[in-house]
């Protein structure tokens, strides 16, 4: 196969339900019974550095850099954390008898986990920050597929749980008065919303906020009452997001959801709908977990992040519209840039 194509085709496979290495999974497992819990006796422990994927100081997915770059793990030297809520990872057929809900015991997708989100995605925060993302007991991704949107309800509950629990370990053991960054993608901006609620909006912890990062699903500017959408690249106690597809693409969903939601362009990190073009890309990192300089341009539109094709060998082969599961990935190294400058403007207004 022409080594142009190959490289396209790398690409493309970013775009389906997983991104780790060596598991392209597109298709969907249907659940087929009504929503049960886990049984108590399969609570996290959020003592056990293993129900964590990512912490200081332990060896794990969070601490990489991309294959072709020079960045390095400065977490050591960390000013701020950051509390990092994984995406949607359990796709495959259920085996447990509580299919709506992941397992933590499950070790092939604990290993998925690390190998693709935590490896691209919360990697991006450990030149900045100290990284903390919890395992939890995810919802099933059929739950966002459900025509029951009380099994979908009961599902996503049950995992918030487990989140604001371990929010709530890390708060008493391990930020110790430590500025916060939240950070999250798809399902766990979902979590990481009602997180931000609960703990922070009108809240005294809100003054910890440097910033929450909610990627991957639809936020409308008017969530919180005193977490307002960011429009500068240093504005801080603010949230951006972004969801991303090919230009002149429209998801059919679109068409019956309020076309308000916050679309922060990555590569000048305001909300307006200026396009940017790929020169301002730092560089993305793509599949193998390579960096690539100037991978992508930026636009919004209608709530949307449109992006034209990568700038890649090969791209005229690329034809996917859903670039979901690079939401990061096409702009990391902007990313990685922004969360320092906004960690630097935070103790900058600390210190007027």
């Amino acid at each position: 196969m022409d080594c142009a194509l190959r490289l396209a085709l790398l690409f493309v496979s970013l775009t389906c339900l997983t991104f780790w290495p060596g598991k392209r999974v597109c298709g969907q497992a249907v659940i087929s019974v009504p929503y049960a819990p886990p049984t108590p006796n399969h609570l996290p422990n959020y003592e056990h550095e293993d129900a964590w994927t990512a912490l200081p100081g332990t060896s794990d997915a969070a601490d990489q850099v991309p294959l072709r770059s020079n960045f390095k793990d400065q977490q050591i030297n960390a000013r701020a954390d950051v509390f990092f809520i994984y995406p949607t990872t359990y796709v495959q057929a259920p085996e447990s008898p509580y299919p709506w809900n992941a397992s933590l015991a499950d070790s092939a997708l604990n290993s998925a986990t690390d190998e693709s989100t935590i490896l691209n995605q919360a990697s991006v925060f450990n030149g900045s920050c100290r990284v903390y993302a919890p395992r939890y007991r995810q919802a099933h991704f059929y739950a966002f597929l459900t025509p029951n949107k009380k099994d979908k309800a009961q599902a996503l509950d049950f995992a918030y749980e487990d989140v604001k629990s371990a929010f709530e370990y890390y708060l008493q053991h391990y930020n110790q008065g430590r500025p916060i960054v939240i950070a999250a993608h798809s399902q766990g901006t979902l979590h990481a919303i009602r997180l931000l609620k609960e703990f922070f909006d009108e809240k005294p912890l809100g003054d910890k906020l440097v910033v929450a990062y909610l990627i991957g699903m639809a936020v409308q500017p008017d969530e919180f009452a005193t977490i307002l959408p960011g429009n500068a690249p240093d504005q801080i106690r603010c949230f951006v997001s972004w969801r991303t597809f090919a230009k002149n693409y429209y998801p059919e969903w679109h068409r019956n959801e309020v076309n308000t939601a916050v679309c922060t362009n990555p590569l000048s990190w305001q909300t307006n709908g200026a396009y940017v073009s790929q020169k301002e890309n730092v560089g993305g990192v793509g599949l193998n977990y390579t960096y690539y300089p100037h991978l992508a341009d930026a636009q919004c539109q209608e709530g949307l992040l449109w992006i034209n094709k990568p700038y890649v060998k090969g791209r005229t082969f690329i034809s996917n519209q859903n670039w979901h599961n690079a939401d990061i990935n096409l702009f990391w190294g902007n990313v990685r840039q922004n969360v320092e400058t906004r960690i630097d403007a935070f103790f900058s207004k600390e210190k007027q």
